[in-house]
């Protein structure tokens, strides 16, 4: 991910759901909160309702390429919290891809144009 750094701390994460808004699908829920960087930064939260530890990191990795490839087509400067509801675990990729353009695209932080998708952070 070549305009994105990894959310790693629990005080970040903390702090993206204190003060951040959030939407959310049958799929995922999504938080936001601007940072004051020219990056996104990005977590991924997998509860063990949603199945064993084989099953959470599949679904993670789905989230994380989804993300990887669509990277370019979201707005710099916010750190991304995704949270995977139950209901992933039965996803294949393009389904979650597809939930989070959706999710994203709801809350406004998705480039408008083709234009604006091709130009770095």
């Amino acid at each position: 991910m070549k305009f994105t750094e990894s959310l790693r701390k629990n005080s970040d994460f903390s702090k993206v759901y204190r003060q951040g808004r959030s939407k959310a699908n049958y799929t995922v829920v999504l938080y936001v909160k601007e940072n004051d960087s020219e990056q996104n930064r990005l977590g991924i939260s997998v509860s063990k309702k949603v199945g064993n530890s084989v099953v959470r990191h599949r679904v993670k990795r789905l989230i994380k390429e989804a993300y990887r490839l669509n990277e370019d087509a979201f707005v710099c400067g916010y750190d991304l919290v995704f949270i995977a509801r139950v209901s992933s675990k039965d996803k294949n990729f393009k389904d979650i891809e597809k939930s989070i353009l959706h999710i994203a695209r709801k809350m406004d932080i998705l480039r408008k144009t083709e234009e604006d998708g091709k130009e770095d952070c």
